[in-house]
């Protein structure tokens, strides 16, 4: 398969296409993944709709911790659903061709809903520090209107952030090959395929990720440990143990997240001998937290689980009533 070419040479593009060969070294039975990449696809849309269902349906989930948590799994949604439709595309109907307008808004919206998952993350910390370390002063700190605001400024600032990431990459001249040995779009995967110099992509990616998800994970850090410091203060080991209880779901997802990042970051600089390892631990970056975060605060949330009992009851009375034929 080769690209079709513009007919100028001084066309700034001359490639007009990408086509996505899928994971490395696995061509020939790689659509055999597309089963367990659906199944995680399939589980983080459901989960995440339960999610917001619920929240959505019981007052007594009317808090400000859990409205972050449905901003979560709309950025979830938003992330699994920028790249899993055309990996399975790819696998199924060997849809591999994808326009270079397409491949720079899928290197857009991967990087502003990962952005915008690091920031709610930060929010996340931010309310439990104050609900732990201020409790009397939360009602009035934490409101609904901070909630918005919050929410507005991490969509701008990742909305704005990201954008000279695929601008850079559309500056570049594609004039021979145009295989990306990925099943999505990543800016370093596609501007690897370029002529001239990558390396302005690759410093600012690095310049941005440290300023934007570096000071998250800082400010994160610093948040918990404000909270440990506090908790430790604690004269009632009880008391202590409920409030450690409500940050552990947060810390297992924040850990699983950042440490994923690193490791793909690290794998993608190091240039492995194995290219499938950074392709796969790409792609199961965006679509297994989306997955895993609303199963996390399920059994690890007494309150949610509580509620999901609740709904699901409510819902099967309904159903039966209506079933039930009339006298």
């Amino acid at each position: 398969m080769s690209a079709s070419l513009k007919g100028s040479n001084s066309s700034k593009f001359q490639v007009s296409e990408f086509i996505l060969m899928g994971f490395p070294g696995i061509h020939s039975w790689q659509h055999w993944l597309s089963f367990p990449l659906a199944i995680l696809y399939l589980s983080a849309i459901s989960a995440n709709i339960l999610i917001l269902i619920t929240i959505c349906q019981d007052p007594a989930l009317q808090q400000p911790m859990y409205y972050f948590l449905s901003i979560l799994s709309v950025v979830d949604m938003g992330l699994a659903t920028t790249i899993m439709p055309k990996i399975l595309a790819i696998f199924w109907f060997d849809a591999k061709v994808i326009s270079l307008p397409e491949c720079f808004a899928q290197i857009y919206a991967i990087h502003c809903f990962v952005g915008m998952e690091s920031g709610i993350f930060l929010c996340m910390a931010f309310d439990r520090y104050v609900a732990i370390c201020h409790p009397l002063r939360y009602p009035s700190i934490v409101t609904n209107a901070l909630i918005l605001k919050a929410t507005v400024f991490m969509v701008l600032r990742n909305g704005l952030f990201v954008i000279p990431v695929p601008v850079l990459a559309a500056q570049r001249n594609y004039c021979s090959r145009n295989e990306i040995e990925h099943c999505l779009c990543s800016n370093l995967g596609v501007t690897s395929l370029a002529c001239d110099d990558r390396r302005p992509n690759s410093i600012c990616q690095l310049i941005l990720a440290w300023i934007g998800m570096g000071t998250d994970l800082g400010l994160i850090i610093l948040s918990y440990t404000l909270i440990l410091r506090s908790v430790l203060r604690l004269n009632s080991a009880e008391a202590a143990s409920k409030a450690l209880s409500t940050c552990s779901s947060h810390l297992i997802l924040i850990l699983f997240f950042y440490t994923v990042v690193v490791v793909v970051s690290v794998t993608h600089l190091a240039e492995p001998k194995a290219p499938l390892i950074p392709v796969l631990l790409n792609v199961l970056h965006n679509i297994i937290p989306p997955s895993l975060n609303p199963i996390v605060y399920a059994l690890r949330t007494k309150e949610l689980r509580a509620s999901f009992q609740k709904v699901f009851c409510l819902s099967l009375e309904k159903n039966t009533r209506h079933k039930r034929p009339s006298a």
